[in-house]
C-alpha cells in the first residue's frame, strides 16, 4: 500500500541521513521494552533537573517517547538555551507527534545552528502549512544533503512553487534534481500530481503513467493514474488499471472502493489538491519506505510530520500504527488504529489489527471481545476469524482456537497453497488437545498444499518419530526441514531429539550441540542436550546443561523434572517418575508460519 523504492537499500540510506542530520542510529533507542505510563506533572516538578534528564534519556532509550517528551518539556523550561537539551527535546517531540512544540524548538535550534537540517525541514513544512511558500523554499533549500534529504526537500520545495502559482517551475525543479536511479518514480509521481492539480491533464497523464510503469505494485501511484484516467473521461482505462492491480495484490480496501465508485460512474477527486497535502505525500512516501526497511526512527518523524500536514491522508494512520506495531510499541499502535475514521475503507482492517495489538499489549479479554464483535458483524470475514484463532492459540486455548480455525476453513471454497497455515495451526491445536488422528490429517493436508514447508515437515516428522511410527519417513522429513532451514536451532533440536528417541545418542549429541550453539538460551534445547550427554556417559556435562536449562525459565512441569534429574540423575529420575512421551515441537519454535 506504500511507495516502494527498488535500487538503493533504504535502510542504508536512512542511516546516511541520520548521520547527515547529526543523529545516531540509536537516537530514539535500540530496544522496545514495555511502555511505562507517562509521568505526572507533579512528579516531574518534585524531581531535580538532573533526575529529569536521566529519566528522559532512559525513556528515550526505551522508545517511550511520551514519557521522554514530558521530561524534556520540563527541562526546556529550566534550560531554554541548552543546545543539547533543545535538540533531544526537538527529536522526541517529533517522534511523539507533538509537532507544534517541535516547530518552536526548531526556531530556537536554527538560531544556535543555522544549518540544522532537520529543523529546516520542519520549518519548511510549517511554512507550507501556513501558505508562506517563499519562506518554505528558503528553509528547504538548507534542509537537503544526502539522497533522501535532497529528495524530500526538493519535492516539498516543488509543492511550495505550486502554491506560489508556478506549476511549470515546480516541475522544472523536480526534473533538475539529480540522484540515484530510484529517484525516477518519485519525480514522475509528484510531477504528475502537480501538473494534474494545475489542470494540465495531458502532461500529468504522461508523468503518472511513467511512474506507474516503474512499479505497477505501488498503490498510491496506481490510484493516482486511475483517478487521472477517470477524470480525463477514460473510465475504461481507470477500471482496467484498478483491475490489473487487484490481480497482483488482491482485496485492497482502498482499491476496491475506488473501483466500485468508478464503475458506478462517480468522478474521483484529485489525489492531492494543495501544497500541504503534496508535502504530506512526499513525507508519507519516504516514511513508509524507510519504515519497511529498518529506518524506524526517521520514518516515525516523517510520518508524524505527514499526519500533521494532512490529517485526512488515508494511509498515514495505519502506516504509523504498523510502524509502532513493528517497534513493539503496542499502546501507540492501538491509539493509531483507533484513530482510523469509521468512514475509511481501511477501518475493518484497522479494527482487526487493533484486536491483535490489544492482545500483544496484554489485554487478552478486550482483544477477544473486539474480534468477537467484528466477527458478529462480519461472520464471513476470514481475516477476523483467523486473527481470533491466532490470539486463542497464543494463549494456549487450543480447543477454542481449533474451533475458530474450523470456522475459517469452512469458508474456503477450494483450499490453495496459501491456506496451508490454517490446517497446520489447527493440526497443532488438535495435537495439544490429544486428538492425534485429527492432527495428523490436518498436518498431512497442510503438507499436501505446501509440500516443502519446513514447519510442517518438522512437526509431522517429529510427531511420528516421537510416537515410534513411520520412523524412516519421519526422520527424512525432519532432515529435509533442516536442509531447508539449516540455521534454525529449533529444527536442529528436533532432529537431535528425534535421534535421541530412536536411541542414536551420538548423532543426538552432535545435532543438539549445534542447536545449542544457535539457541544458547533456550531451556528445552539445553535440557535435551543434557539428556543426550547422560546417555553417552558425559554425566558431569549433563548436569551442567540441566542446570543451565533450569536457569532459562522452563515451564513448571519441565522445572520439576529438571530438579529431579539434577538431584538423582537421568536413570533414577526415569525409574521414579515414569517417562512421558515428549511433546511435538511447539508452534512457537516453528516461528508461527
Amino acid at each position: 500500500m506504500t511507495f516502494r523504492r527498488s535500487t538503493q537499500r533504504p535502510a542504508a540510506a536512512a542511516l546516511t541521513l541520520l548521520a547527515i542530520l547529526g543523529l545516531g542510529a540509536g537516537t530514539f533507542g535500540a530496544t522496545s521494552p514495555a511502555r511505562a505510563d507517562a509521568p505526572s506533572a507533579a512528579f516531574i516538578a518534585r524531581s531535580s533537573p538532573a533526575g529529569n534528564y536521566l529519566a528522559a534519556r532512559l525513556a528515550g532509550a526505551e522508545r517511550d517517547t511520551g514519557a521522554a517528551a514530558a521530561y524534556y518539556r520540563a527541562l526546556v523550561r529550566v534550560f531554554p538555551r541548552n543546545g543539547e537539551i533543545l535538540e533531544r527535546a526537538f527529536l522526541t517531540f517529533l517522534a511523539n507527534g507533538d509537532i507544534d512544540e517541535a516547530v518552536d524548538l526548531a526556531q530556537r535550534l536554527v538560531r544556535i545552528d543555522p544549518e540544522h537540517r532537520l529543523s529546516r525541514l520542519v520549518l519548511g513544512a510549517k511554512a507550507i502549512k501556513t501558505k508562506q511558500y517563499v519562506t518554505a523554499r528558503a528553509n528547504l533549500k538548507r534542509a537537503g544533503q544526502g539522497a533522501i534529504a535532497e529528495l524530500s526537500a526538493t519535492l516539498m520545495s516543488a509543492w511550495s512553487q505550486f502554491g506560489s502559482g508556478n506549476a511549470r517551475s515546480a516541475v522544472d525543479m523536480i526534473d533538475s534534481l539529480q540522484g540515484p536511479e530510484w529517484y525516477a518514480a518519485f519525480k514522475d509521481y509528484h510531477a504528475g500530481l502537480i501538473l494534474e492539480a494545475a489542470g494540465q491533464k495531458k502532461e500529468a497523464g504522461k508523468r503518472l503513467e511513467a511512474a506507474m510503469k516503474i512499479d505497477a505494485r505501488t498503490l498510491r501511484v496506481v490510484d493516482a493514474y486511475a483517478r487521472w484516467a477517470a477524470r480525463s473521461g477514460d473510465r475504461a482505462l481507470a477500471i482496467s488499471t484498478y483491475e490489473a492491480f487487484d490481480k497482483v495484490l488482491p482485496n485492497d480496501p482502498l482499491i476496491e472502493r475506488s473501483l466500485d465508485e468508478v464503475r458506478a460512474g462517480k468522478m474521483p477527486p484529485l489525489m492531492v489538491d494543495s501544497p500541504s497535502q503534496g508535502a504530506a505525500e512526499v513525507l508519507y512516501g519516504l516514511g513508509a519506505a524507510l519504515g519497511r526497511q529498518g529506518g524506524e526512527d526517521l520514518a516515525l518523524v516523517y510520518l508524524q510530520l505527514a499526519r500533521w500536514l494532512d490529517p485526512s491522508h488515508p494511509l498515514v494512520d495505519v502506516t504509523l500504527a504498523d510502524l509502532f506495531e513493528n517497534m513493539k510499541k503496542y499502546d501507540e499502535a492501538i491509539a493509531m488504529f483507533r484513530a482510523v475514521p469509521a468512514t475509511s475503507p481501511l477501518k475493518l482492517n484497522a479494527d482487526i489489527q487493533l484486536g491483535i495489538n490489544l492482545d500483544a499489549a496484554g489485554q487478552f479479554e478486550e482483544a477477544k471481545a473486539t474480534l468477537d464483535q467484528i466477527i458478529a458483524k462480519n461472520p464471513k470475514d476470514m481475516r477476523a476469524i483467523v486473527a481470533l484463532a491466532d490470539v486463542l492459540r497464543a494463549k494456549e486455548k487450543y480447543a477454542e482456537a481449533a474451533e475458530a480455525y474450523t470456522r475459517a476453513i469452512d469458508l474456503l471454497q477450494a483450499p490453495t497453497a496459501a491456506n496451508w497455515t490454517l490446517y497446520y495451526f489447527r493440526g497443532t491445536c488438535y495435537e495439544r488437545t490429544k486428538q492425534w488422528a485429527k492432527s495428523e490429517a490436518d498436518l498431512k493436508k497442510a503438507l499436501e498444499l505446501k509440500p516443502d514447508q519446513p514447519h510442517v515437515l518438522n512437526y509431522l516428522g517429529y510427531s511420528w518419530v516421537d510416537q515410534g511410527v513411520n520412523l524412516d519417513q519421519g526422520l527424512d522429513m525432519i532432515r529435509k526441514a533442516v536442509t531447508l532451514r539449516p540455521d534454525d536451532g529449533y529444527f536442529i533440536d528436533s532432529l537431535g531429539w528425534a535421534y535421541y528417541r530412536v536411541g542414536r545418542y551420538d548423532d543426538a549429541v552432535r545435532e543438539l550441540e549445534r542447536a545449542v550453539e544457535l539457541k544458547p538460551d533456550e531451556s528445552v534445547i539445553n535440557d535435551h542436550l543434557g539428556d543426550a550427554y547422560w546417555r553417552v556417559g558425559r554425566k558431569l556435562e549433563a548436569r551442567f546443561k540441566w542446570n543451565q536449562a533450569r536457569d532459562f525459565k522452563p515451564e513448571p512441569d519441565a522445572l520439576a523434572k529438571l530438579d529431579r534429574k539434577i538431584a538423582v540423575g537421568l536413570d533414577e529420575a526415569e525409574k521414579t517418575v515414569p517417562e512421558q512421551p515428549a511433546m511435538a515441537p511447539t508452534v512457537a519454535k516453528q516461528g508461527g508460519g
